[in-house]
């Protein structure tokens, strides 16, 4: 999932195959392929929650604005930034049907 543009506009959810688990309030996972372990933190978890269902980035940032205090602006460019790095890792995929 390379594609910037389905970052920005299109549906995106989490990809299956990785077991996850909440360690000292991070978001921790594990992939059962690889074996790779991911720690994404206490923001990068609440985000991961989103991803449970397709959802884009624009619903995203909307959820995170409302539960924490944080510039729109600000929001949009680290999840972006967030999400690009999930995708390089293959850990979200296109729900685009």
């Amino acid at each position: 999932m390379s594609d910037q543009s389905v970052l920005v506009s299109g549906r995106i959810k989490q990809a299956e195959g990785y077991l996850v688990s909440d360690m000292g309030g991070d978001k921790v996972m594990m992939s059962i392929q690889s074996g790779k372990y991911f720690n994404l933190g206490q923001s990068g978890g609440a985000i991961w929650e989103h991803l449970a269902e397709p959802t884009t980035l624009e619903d995203i940032v909307g959820k995170l604005c409302e539960e924490y205090e944080i510039d729109r602006d600000t929001c949009a460019n680290q999840v972006a930034a967030f999400l690009q790095q999930l995708a390089l890792q293959g850990l979200i995929v296109s729900a685009e049907v």
